[in-house]
């Protein structure tokens, strides 16, 4: 049996902070179990993605802790910013990076750029969540195409949402912080105050505590608060409740590698209504019949989302289409044992 030593953030188990890399981290930790792997976990205590000295030290102790010629899989929320922990290790270890967003595609923050450029360089392989994210590593850094691999993010078999009479139950599920673009999404419900419908936007609600009250006070000057609802992170049974009882799942974020709540909802057979970046219309798909089973729409454009929502609440034939369309989808969506087969084969061959 072969070891992978899985270096994560620490908190991915907590409830209170869901997020899809999370998610991701522990679902392939499972799986490679699952498939004869002996998988040590390492939970790096620190202020990732924006770590301190002592987040740095954390994370030296914890590969410096790792035996010589070892496999390591390393979460990019914290390998992306350490390269004088990690570039130094290199050459005793087979490092192998999985990076759920790059960090370096803010064209702005040269700094980030030049650190995950050096952490992903010397790393043997590295592992992205969709094809944007791979796309742009490459035009990012200077790395062998051959080297970096796409593990999309499986997801798992659901009951079918029923839909309600209205068809009105509007889903948001993301963090709710700027970069998911709840503002945005107010804004886009404030242009629908002749239409009949409640939105439940599921998500942590600490991220950034003003952007929140901001919202909330938003919602209140824009006669939103009877229709719109945050409940905080919902995991389980109570986040499989919140699928089986929406309608359309709404996303209007800045940026997301892949959108792994894109594929639940699909797994439903729900409908989307999402923001058109990074790995959303990979996430999306089609039909076999070259059906999108939702909308898209440009980022940060309230006009355009709130067209899509009043198109799908007004509009029955499009419902009908894209319903049949999203369980047309769901037939097609790879599970988890897809995702951990690409991984274990990297692995492997890190391993030779």
């Amino acid at each position: 049996m072969t070891t992978v030593h899985v270096v994560v953030p620490e908190g991915i188990d907590d409830p209170a902070r869901p997020s899809g890399g999370n998610a991701y981290d522990r679902r392939i930790c499972r799986e490679l179990a699952r498939v004869g792997w002996s998988v040590r976990q390492h939970a790096v205590s620190g202020s990732w993605p924006r770590p301190d000295a002592a987040s740095y030290a954390a994370l030296a102790g914890v590969i410096q802790g790792i035996p010589d010629g070892a496999v390591v899989l390393l979460d990019g929320l914290v390998a992306s910013t350490a390269p004088e922990a990690l570039v130094p290790q290199a050459t005793r270890l087979r490092l192998v990076a999985l990076v759920h967003m790059p960090l370096g595609h803010d064209p702005a923050d040269d700094e980030a750029r030049s650190r995950e450029g050096a952490v992903l360089s010397a790393a043997g392989s590295v592992l992205t969540t969709s094809g944007w994210a791979r796309r742009t590593l490459l035009e990012l850094y200077a790395l062998p195409g051959e080297r970096v691999h796409v593990a999309e993010p499986g997801v798992d078999a659901a009951a079918l949402a029923p839909g309600t009479a209205g068809a009105g139950a509007l889903l948001c599920v993301a963090a709710v912080c700027p970069g998911k673009g709840h503002d945005v999404l107010l804004d886009a419900l404030a242009t629908l105050p002749d239409q009949s419908w409640q939105c439940l936007c599921a998500g942590r609600l600490d991220s950034d505590r003003a952007f929140v009250d901001g919202l909330r006070r938003r919602a209140l000057d824009r006669g939103l608060a009877d229709h719109v609802s945050f409940s905080g992170p919902l995991s389980g049974a109570d986040l499989e409740r919140s699928y089986r009882n929406a309608d359309l799942l709404v996303l209007a974020s800045r940026a997301e590698t892949y959108g792994m709540v894109v594929t639940e909802a699909l797994a439903h057979g729900l409908p989307v209504v999402a923001t058109e970046v990074g790995g959303v219309p990979e996430a999306l798909g089609h039909t076999a019949d070259g059906d999108r089973p939702g909308l898209l729409v440009p980022p940060g454009d309230p006009s355009a989302l709130g067209a899509a929502l009043r198109a799908w609440l007004g509009d029955a034939a499009l419902r009908e289409r894209l319903r049949r369309a999203a369980r047309d989808r769901r037939r097609s969506l790879s599970g988890w044992s897809t995702t951990a087969s690409v991984v274990s084969g990297v692995l492997t061959e890190a391993a030779a």
